[in-house]
């Protein structure tokens, strides 16, 4: 083998072992990672929530569109955009997953790659030696010929296994190349969805801002029903108590609207009523027993399970709902169509929200950092019921049927 080719092959390794040391650069940033063992779990879920939230702001979307009263219609635009957060929301988590997976692997291969440096470089420094000394100068040392000749035979054979080695590494530093291009691709799709989210929220607060002001001539008798639910709340012991005295507020109401209408007096008032006068009403709502949940429930925000429905808590007392860990400030939506029984601050449990669905089903939503409802609102699935605190609380979303607790996975699409 000549000089210029081994000192080509002397650099290159050189260089290989080099480069396989150097930090990376443009993917450093402050971006807060990812466990390694939870960062393909992350992206699994991000992704799916990321679909699911988009195909909601489409349909509701299509609803805004179709619907005939103004009310309706800013309602369900309101929804939209919040399904359109929650959708900014997991392509965010999802880029963080990426970033933290490309940023592991590139860790995993720097560490093999360092545990390749020190003998390839000690190979490149004696290569690079024997090929700087002429071969005269190699006559003159002692020894004979026939030795210079058998080393240079040695090398011409170990050549053929430098180069296979060398390209292995080779392979290994575009490895770690691509990683690098794959962090940086996954840290501008972050920084992408972080202003999509910035804009969706603006949108959001400008279509509130019309709901409240049109709200404003009905705020007296949400008032008044606001500090009943607050009395209410000073009488039960526990949430469990407030739940059950809302529902049977909700029961009452449900009794009274399903009482027929006035009955006109009869000319005879010995005579008997006639049936269809104690009949109930054609339109009356079907019985709790038999009314299914609501057709557009839905989780109320996007995270990672902590404790499940039925799972045994720190105390041992089971579960009656599922706990969710989203990020600090995160949308929160309504699970479904209902009316807003109660909505604020309640002892041990921050800020929450109860709503009243159809059929005597009633869903709990604590640990919110934020509430954007009142009492008395009527909300729909994927309204927005304001922030997630995810930092301090976890949001705890519970399902009740006649005030016993259900599972709220049992109903998810």
């Amino acid at each position: 083998m000549n000089r210029p080719a081994l000192l080509a092959l002397c650099t290159a390794a050189t260089c290989a072992a080099l480069l396989a040391m150097l930090p990376a650069t443009r993917a450093q940033t402050a971006v807060q990672l990812i466990a390694p063992d939870e960062a393909e779990a992350a992206l699994t879920r991000a992704t799916r929530e990321s679909r699911l939230a988009e195909a909601r702001s489409a349909r509701l979307s299509r609803e805004a569109e179709a619907a005939t009263e103004a009310v309706q219609r800013t309602a369900t635009e309101a929804a939209a955009l919040a399904a359109r957060i929650q959708q900014a929301e997991a392509d965010i988590e999802a880029a963080r997953a990426r970033y933290s997976i490309a940023r592991a692997e590139r860790a995993d291969l720097t560490a093999r790659l360092a545990e390749k440096q020190e003998p390839t470089a000690r190979l490149t420094a004696a290569l690079q030696t024997a090929a700087r000394r002429p071969l005269a100068l190699s006559a003159l040392q002692p020894g004979s010929l026939k030795d210079v000749v058998y080393v240079r035979a040695v090398l011409d054979s170990a050549v053929p296994q430098i180069r296979a080695r060398t390209a292995a590494l080779r392979s290994d530093l575009d490895r770690g190349r691509a990683l690098e291009v794959q962090a940086a691709r996954s840290l501008d799709q972050l920084r992408s969805s972080e202003g999509a989210l910035r804009e969706r929220r603006q949108s959001l607060a400008a279509v509130e801002n019309q709901q409240r002001i049109a709200s404003r001539s009905a705020r007296g008798a949400a008032l008044r029903e606001a500090e009943r639910a607050l009395a209410l709340a000073e009488e039960a012991r526990d949430l469990d108590g407030l739940v059950d005295k809302l529902d049977e507020v909700a029961a009452l109401r449900r009794e009274l609207a399903a009482l027929p209408g006035p009955v006109l007096r009869p000319a005879d008032l010995a005579a008997p009523l006639a049936p269809e006068a104690l009949a109930a009403p054609p339109n009356a709502p079907p019985s709790a027993a038999n009314a299914p949940p609501p057709a557009d429930f839905q989780l109320p925000v996007q995270g990672r399970t902590l404790i499940g429905f039925g799972a045994k808590r720190d105390s041992g007392i089971a579960s009656t709902g599922l706990t969710l860990a989203p990020a600090p400030g995160a949308q929160v939506v309504a699970p479904g169509r209902g009316r807003v029984a109660f909505a604020g601050e309640y002892r041990g449990f921050g800020r929450i929200v109860i709503i009243e669905h159809a059929g005597g089903w009633t869903s709990l939503v604590t640990g919110l950092q934020r509430v954007n409802v009142a009492v008395g609102d009527n909300v729909i699935g994927g309204s927005p019921l304001g922030m997630a605190d995810g930092a301090a609380q976890a949001v705890t979303i519970e399902l009740r049927r006649d005030g016993k607790p259900v599972n709220p996975l049992q109903f998810l699409s």
